[in-house]
């Protein structure tokens, strides 16, 4: 993967963009410029291996459903101030890929906040959108039914894959591209970090 051509694309989409050799290093930063604010944050591996939810509550109000799992916490977190998110997959051209099974997540990136913040491990990036789209359907979405018990057969298959099913379970139900930041949002930034965080 190319890093330097990731943020090149992406600052000129429109896109900030900072860059973190650390998981540590990027929770510092967001932990400094997220102050006395409402947070939201979607389902995010990244986000709980990097313990951003404790970090950020100790002087923000946030919420997250995966610490209350009620429709109340997830229309809270849509309405907040910052929204922090993963991806699924990130375009060394530029594009921003992300897969839900709900919606909450993919659709509170997209409307009416200060700030949203995507938080991209390295092991996100792929060489172009048709790569960062495969990534998204091939590796992240199983790999999440596989973490959420689910019996879709890309989560108790033996090969790891998108077998495009018509489960109940499916996860891989919508899927957004953010090609530019969305002018209902004040900021939208991708803070990058030089580790394997998520899936």
């Amino acid at each position: 993967m190319n890093v330097q051509r990731t943020m090149d694309s992406l600052k000129r989409g429109g896109f900030e963009v900072r860059y973190f050799e650390s998981a540590k290093a990027a929770a510092d930063y967001l932990d400094e410029s997220i102050r006395g604010k409402s947070v939201g944050i979607g389902g995010s591996m990244t986000i709980e291996q990097m313990g951003l939810y404790e970090r950020l509550t100790e002087h923000n109000t946030v919420y997250w459903h995966w610490r209350t799992n009620d429709f109340a916490t997830r229309t809270a977190a849509a309405g907040a101030e910052v929204y922090l998110s993963s991806v699924n997959g990130l375009a060394e051209t530029g594009e921003i890929v992300n897969i839900d099974g709900s919606g909450n997540r993919v659709a509170a990136t997209l409307y009416n906040h200060e700030r949203v913040v995507f938080v991209v491990g390295v092991n996100k990036i792929a060489e172009d959108y048709e790569r960062a789209m495969h990534r998204a359907r091939n590796i992240a979405a199983p790999l999440n039914t596989r973490r959420l018990g689910l019996k879709t057969p890309c989560a108790v298959g033996e090969e790891i894959r998108c077998y495009n099913c018509a489960s109940k379970d499916r996860i891989c139900c919508g899927v957004v591209t953010l090609l530019w930041p969305m002018r209902s949002v004040k900021v939208t930034e991708v803070v990058l970090v030089g580790e394997s965080l998520g899936y």
